[in-house]
């Protein structure tokens, strides 16, 4: 019955194709997993069991054949990412992972597509720049400076009275700024008081290292001494890669300082990672206070991951109208509306508690993490500066 069968089925195939029969093997080149010459595929690796050379049509097949499964794992996830709160990742815990994209793959491609897509339109479309361009009140005061600059260069052949009442009208906040600057600078410079290395090992290692940083500092401008050997022995502390490395930081201040915005850019580009990162922190929590529903570990943190890959799928789908009306109207409605309940709904979904049960979980889970998220965010922050 089974010899009838290939040949019905090899007559419908032709001989040059890499399904053929002849082109079988007791043997998959692939995991060497023992097969059946009626084995299509092997079952332990999936790959297609022939021994045929590839020819160019059969590559280009092969390739067609990949996007177009994955493009039906991608539309499904999508679909069900957007209209089915929690429904995706019970489907997936369930078993029926083939229908789906890898969860931690999707989240960060999403996520990177998102974040490079908002540098295009920051590049662009500045005004459009999801971000908050910080270098725009420095253009502005720039550009306030040249005009004030302009107005008292073209106005020499006025009347003095004229000319007076031009320069009153110019504003003075800019140039009171640069004198306190200035003020301020000098005020360093007169009370910069060095610590010996002695002084600093008497404090504990937090406190040394803020020390240690903060005179540094205090001596980068008093001296402006760039080069981190001679400074160090202006002030008199060891050679070393560490006191080093600190000093040299305020290179990275000054560099933070000219292009704060760049700044930002570069710490926005690390965010999936760092979401990737603190999800199975965050997981913990899920573990602990859904610990009856006897879901492992894991398949709590798959679920985090659909909730952040659900944000910025929603985030990059609000991009198209932010940009066209130039505000972020659709991002707020996202994140004070439809994130919250988004959120409540796949508890819901997933867990499937009551409401009131839910909703209590709901609150302290959001309580744990905005305050679990500042505190990992203001450590990516430290280490971000630290490798800047």
């Amino acid at each position: 019955m089974g010899d009838n069968k290939l040949v019905i089925e090899n007559k419908k195939i032709s001989e040059k194709n890499r399904r053929h029969f002849k082109y079988r093997s007791n043997e998959c080149l692939n995991c060497s997993q023992p097969l059946d010459l009626s084995d299509v595929y092997c079952p332990y690796c999936s790959q297609l069991n022939t021994t045929k050379q590839l020819s160019l049509k059969d590559f280009f097949s092969e390739f067609l054949n990949s996007v177009v499964s994955y493009d039906s794992r991608l539309r499904y996830t999508i679909s069900d990412l957007l209209f089915k709160p929690g429904t995706i990742t019970r489907k997936y815990v369930e078993g029926k992972r083939l229908k789906y994209a890898n969860p931690f793959r999707f989240f960060l491609s999403v996520s990177i597509v998102y974040f490079l897509i908002t540098s295009l339109i920051a590049t662009f479309a500045p005004s459009a720049s999801p971000f908050f361009n910080i270098n725009d009140t420095n253009d502005t005061e720039n550009k306030v400076e040249e005009a004030s600059r302009t107005v008292v260069e073209n106005t020499q052949d006025l009347p003095p009275d004229v000319q007076t009442m031009l320069a009153e009208s110019i504003p003075k906040d800019i140039e009171e700024k640069k004198i306190d600057t200035i003020k301020k600078k000098e005020a360093k410079k007169k009370t910069f008081e060095s610590i010996s290395e002695e002084s600093l090992d008497t404090l504990n290692w937090a406190n040394r290292a803020v020390e240690r940083f903060t005179l540094y500092n205090r001596f980068y401008e008093y001296s402006e001494i760039k080069d981190p050997i001679k400074a160090l022995d202006s002030i008199g502390h060891e050679n070393t890669s560490y006191n080093r490395w600190f000093y040299n930081k305020n290179k990275t201040i000054e560099r933070i300082k000219e292009d704060p915005y760049g700044f930002v850019d570069y710490l926005s580009s690390k965010i999936p990672f760092f979401l990737f990162f603190f999800t199975p922190f965050f997981a913990f929590f899920f573990w602990l206070i859904y610990s009856k529903k006897k879901y492992t570990y894991v398949e709590h943190v798959i679920f985090i991951f659909h909730i952040f890959s659900f944000l910025f799928l929603a985030m990059l789908i609000s991009l198209i109208p932010d940009t066209i009306i130039g505000d972020e109207l659709f991002v707020a409605i996202l994140f004070i509306i439809i994130g919250p309940f988004y959120f409540y709904k796949a508890l819901r979904n997933f867990y499937g508690q009551n409401r009131v049960t839910t909703i209590i979980k709901f609150i302290f889970l959001n309580i744990v993490f905005l305050i679990s998220a500042n505190i990992a965010a203001l450590l990516f922050f430290t280490v971000s500066a630290a490798v800047y």
